[in-house]
């Protein structure tokens, strides 16, 4: 399979209970938070977007009655969040997002690997910049998981519209994070796992990760987890995301802000790795980028 066809990170979803929650949070470790974005389905969310394109979607849920009509209406988007949350609780860390300019070739793709988690999914909202000038995003979505697997989910997206909007503003952050490098998942059998991953991203594995046009995505066991950041992780055979690694030009300006923020953190090697805490449903690690 040739490189040039893997799919590129586009974002992440992080459940969340209160965008307030995340708002403040998120704020105090550096970041620039867009303002509330609303979903046609009862969710909504409040991204952090970067210079890379990629983003974080802290999500939560706005309208109970709204996505209760979805998941009846077969709406697989709403349906894995509460999955998610019925499993693992209303802050986390469930699905990683691949960006795509066919979902529904990769729908087919999924159903032929036996790994579709259901029916893709069309939807436009409302765009709204940190200015207040709006435009509309049109996505397409096409769903993986694993057989029976409620802790974490993948899906392409196609941006089917675009919003012309200057997004400059929303990715000047104070910490000085330029993007997303890895995303690092864990199970206690990583090679369990990481067919999924590499189907999902058209991307051949190498071990236990699988190498992006633009991150990496690598599963370790709760061990290796601990021993590389400190941090515990449930033991689990099924697939959990569990860590976000953020680019950096340097540590200084990460630990002003997080000085300025009051936030805890540790240093493991030479990463700065900040713990989940409320409004933030991952482990944080900022990593210098030479």
């Amino acid at each position: 399979m040739i490189e040039s066809s893997a799919h590129p990170l586009d974002h992440l979803v992080l459940p969340t209970p209160s965008l307030d929650a995340v708002r403040s949070r998120l704020t105090s470790l550096g970041f620039v938070v867009a303002p509330t974005g609303i979903h046609p389905f009862g969710t909504e969310n409040a991204c952090v977007f970067f210079a890379d394109g990629t983003y974080l979607e802290p999500l939560a849920v706005g309208d109970a009655q709204a996505t209760e009509q979805a998941i009846a209406a077969g709406n697989v988007f709403v349906a894995r969040d509460r999955l998610y949350r019925e499993g693992l609780g209303d802050e986390g860390f469930s699905a990683v997002v691949l960006g795509t300019g066919n979902a529904d070739a990769d729908h087919m793709r999924f159903v032929k690997a036996g790994l579709s988690a259901g029916d893709t999914l069309r939807f436009s909202r409302a765009f709204t910049d940190a200015n207040g000038k709006s435009d509309t995003a049109s996505f397409k979505l096409a769903f993986a998981a694993g057989k029976g697997a409620t802790d974490a989910f993948l899906f392409a997206c196609e941006r089917v519209n675009a919003p012309k909007i200057d997004r400059t503003v929303l990715q000047a952050h104070a910490n000085g994070v330029t993007g997303i490098v890895e995303v690092i998942a864990v199970s206690d059998v990583p090679s369990a796992q990481i067919a999924l991953i590499s189907i999902a991203a058209r991307s051949e594995a190498d071990g236990d990760a699988v190498r992006l046009p633009n991150a990496t995505l690598s599963v370790v066991t709760p061990q290796g987890y601990g021993q590389r950041f400190g941090l515990a992780a449930e033991p689990s055979p099924h697939l959990r995301f569990e860590a976000v690694v953020f680019s950096i030009r340097d540590k200084a300006t990460v630990a002003r802000a997080l000085a300025a923020g009051a936030v805890d953190h540790n240093m493991s090697g030479n990463d700065i790795v900040v713990p989940p805490a409320p409004g933030q449903g991952a482990a944080f690690i900022f990593r210098e980028i030479p």
